[in-house]
């Protein structure tokens, strides 16, 4: 078998859905495959074993722990808006826009929370007093996260 031959039955099986030919006479053994070999392969899952039950053994009383009283914060909350990151300067190298114990006024800038590349400016929605900055420079915020509380003056 030449070349040429070859050729046709290789262009053959590539034009068909055969994977496999092979030819065989007294003088040449021909075989062309198509693709890989899929391999099968079985895995079983890890068997799970059951712990040996204990004995059950009788409940100790304990003394109840006493729970630190958690400072109440007071002032009304100033939320984020939106999911982004709270920025407490217009710039890196900027004095904050707010600082605690300020009065600031209906309408002032408080701070800006950054959503996908936009920077949305947080305004005060009335006359108050800054009591506590609740969050960091640069700190992730989800919606409705405490920003600042106030108080009202």
């Amino acid at each position: 078998m030449d070349i040429k031959d070859i050729k046709t039955l290789i262009k053959m099986v590539t034009e068909t859905d055969i994977t496999e030919f092979e030819m065989e006479n007294p003088e040449e053994r021909i075989r062309i495959k198509r693709g890989s070999d899929t391999e099968v392969v079985h895995v079983q899952a890890p068997q799970v074993m059951a712990a040996p039950q204990a004995a059950p053994v009788a409940a100790v009383p304990q003394a109840a722990p006493v729970a630190a009283a958690a400072p109440v914060e007071k002032g009304d909350p100033i939320t984020s808006p939106i999911v982004g990151t709270f920025y407490r300067a217009p710039a890196p190298d900027a004095a904050p826009y707010v600082e605690v114990g300020q009065v600031v006024e209906k309408g002032q800038i408080l701070c800006i929370v950054e959503a996908m590349k936009l920077m949305n400016e947080i305004e005060a929605e009335y006359r108050c007093k800054i009591v506590k900055i609740c969050k960091e420079n640069a700190q992730p915020v989800e919606f409705g996260d405490n920003l600042f509380l106030v108080e009202r003056a």
